[in-house]
């Protein structure tokens, strides 16, 4: 039977239990949740008084393992437990020098790795005895068709509710960083009316600028109807907010759209249930795909993305002497409507 992956929740959970393992390895491309491991071990584990004499703090940074290994094997000068807490652990070279450690390591002894922005080489002699010891977890980046489901259990996590605009919204200007999400989904929880239990669109433009009306989603949705008005409006929008709006980030979301759209005309199953799995996205938003299906058939659709690449290129600079954000996007949506 496969061994079952460490989650930060049930890592939490325990150390909340005061349930300790000697050695906490944290990995991974998503700062955030080792962080949030590390962090809660760092303030938690030892009280005000212990930490003066039993906690350290040691970074990666021309560290050597010999020097880590012999802080582990101290024995707590006040309490019962001791906490090292290694930070910048990729940069650590002499990874072999564990092993001897990994063979019988103290239980008085809480040692965190923080291993940020990659994963080492699993196939490493250490890595497996490592895993014979440690408490492993991997924390990986979000993709970005986990943004929308991440958000909404983040605001249900603090008891509110986000409605699919909102969610729409945030995953568009903020993307896969967690870090951002927190603090933005934060700062809406704390500005909220102490009346109001959803976070609305409204609110979120007012505290983060980020349009309810001016946005990529805004865009899609003008351009599915073939509102001409509407999408000129909205462009118009980006050219006189570029900071917010920049010309990559509006011509990336259009491309993803445009080609997801394609996988649509080409899916042998148009359920409900198998679109949202084929696309990755919230089933709420499989109608949008049946009604621009409507709107561009598939040999239009993928003029669009050829028209988005070359608009791209031209942004770029490549076959455009002349012609702003602004002139290449009032072309871009005069090609996708005409």
């Amino acid at each position: 039977m496969a061994k079952q992956e460490n989650t930060y929740e049930q890592i939490l959970t325990d150390l909340r239990k005061k349930v300790y393992r000697p050695i906490y390895f944290l990995t991974g491309e998503e700062p955030y949740y080792i962080d949030l491991i590390s962090d809660f071990i760092q303030n938690n584990v030892l009280d005000e008084g212990e930490k003066e004499f039993d906690q350290t703090i040691l970074y990666g940074k021309d560290l050597e393992m010999s020097t880590i290994v012999n802080a582990a094997k101290r024995y707590p000068m006040m309490g019962t437990k001791q906490v090292l807490i290694v930070k910048e652990a990729q940069l650590i070279k002499t990874w072999d020098d564990l092993i001897y450690y990994l063979n019988n390591p103290l239980n008085s002894t809480l040692l965190v790795f923080c291993y940020k922005y990659g994963t080492p080489d699993k196939r490493k002699k250490w890595y497996q005895e490592l895993g014979k010891q440690a408490v492993i977890y991997e924390s990986t980046k979000l993709r970005d068709y986990e943004i929308g489901s991440w958000i909404s259990k983040y605001a249900k996590s603090k008891n509110v509710a986000i409605d699919e605009k909102g969610v729409e919204m945030l995953s568009e200007y903020l993307g896969t960083d967690i870090s951002k999400l927190v603090n933005e989904l934060d700062k809406l929880i704390l500005t909220k009316p102490a009346n109001q239990s959803h976070i609305t669109p409204a609110l979120i433009e007012q505290n983060i600028g980020i349009s309810k009306d001016f946005n990529v989603f805004e865009l899609q949705n003008a351009l599915m109807n073939k509102d001409v008005v509407k999408s000129n409006r909205i462009i118009r929008y980006f050219a006189d907010n570029k900071k917010s709006n920049p010309m990559v980030l509006v011509l990336s979301q259009l491309f993803k759209y445009f080609s997801d759209l394609m996988m649509y005309h080409y899916l042998p199953d148009k359920s409900q249930g198998a679109v949202a799995s084929e696309l990755k996205i919230n089933p709420y938003f499989v109608k949008d795909y049946q009604k621009a299906a409507q709107t561009f058939g598939a040999w239009k659709t993928m003029n669009i993305i050829n028209y988005i690449r070359e608009t791209d290129a031209r942004s770029k600079g490549i076959d455009n002497p002349s012609a702003d954000d602004g002139d290449l996007l009032k072309e871009l949506i005069y090609k996708i409507l005409h």
